[in-house]
């Protein structure tokens, strides 16, 4: 990686300036958390009304590789279609009700495309934390397309954060677009979590809140990587976390955490 992150030698981030670092402190899960249906554009429109300037989505492959937003390799939670998404053309995933599931207001609310994700990110000032979702056996070539999209499509705004809990998809990323920051997502971080980043040329980690504690906190910044929490959702345990320096908090409750709680 350019920016030097991942590969410092000091014990802390005090070298580590905005510009290796554009992002905020909190980030809307799944572009709207529990305030609108998730991966859908409708999200961004809730980041806006509560001030939120970061969003993570997921960014998987339809039949023919066109890149679109959808987090489970099937369709049933979040569309009013059945079957695995891999097997659909997007011809067909772009007629899907991406909204009625979660409230009627939301009926014909239509899965985006990456490129309308991005164009949305530019119109509304926010940055993008992209989670690689691939499919089964679709890891390699779902994060190199991923890599390549995100490269182009955000051009001339903050370049997206990428991140996986695919190594493999994380893997081709790096290679594909290697001056994008890459971040590791782990459910419970390993033992081997810096091995496994430092390969990856990542310049954070992203791990459940649960699996935190203020020591691997510390730890992973003495490594020079940022640290991302998911999915907080409790105010108190959001401050816990940013008083032992976690950079990133990503939250469902847009109406319950607020950036005036924290100093980014």
């Amino acid at each position: 990686m350019g920016n030097g992150i991942d590969r410092a030698s000091s014990t802390d981030l005090s070298a580590v300036g905005s510009t290796d670092w554009p992002y905020p402190t909190l980030i809307a899960h799944r572009c709207g958390g529990t305030l609108a249906p998730e991966n859908t554009l409708a999200g961004f429109d809730a980041c806006v009304r509560y001030g939120y300037r970061m969003v993570e989505f997921d960014a998987k492959l339809s039949a023919d590789n066109q890149l679109f937003l959808l987090h489970d390799d099937l369709l049933e939670r979040t569309t009013n279609a059945q079957g695995a998404a891999a097997t659909q053309a997007w011809s067909q995933l772009a007629t899907l009700d991406a909204g009625s599931w979660f409230d009627a207001s939301f009926a014909g609310t239509r899965l985006p495309t990456l490129a309308e994700a991005a164009a949305r990110c530019a119109r509304d000032g926010i940055a993008a934390n992209i989670e690689i979702k691939p499919c089964a056996g679709r890891d390699e070539i779902t994060g190199r397309l991923v890599a390549n999209g995100a490269a182009s499509l955000w051009q001339g705004q903050t370049a997206p954060l990428l991140s996986s809990f695919s190594f493999d998809a994380l893997a081709a990323a790096r290679d594909a677009a290697p001056h994008l920051r890459r971040g590791m997502l782990f459910e419970d971080v390993p033992a081997e979590w810096l091995r496994i980043v430092r390969e990856l040329d990542c310049v954070s980690l992203h791990a459940d809140h649960a699996s935190l504690s203020e020591p691997l906190v510390a730890e992973i910044h003495a490594a020079g990587l940022r640290v991302l929490a998911y999915t907080v959702n409790d105010p108190e345990r959001a401050r816990l976390l940013a008083q032992w320096g976690v950079d990133m908090i990503c939250t469902d409750r847009l109406d319950r955490l607020h950036h005036d709680m924290f100093a980014d």
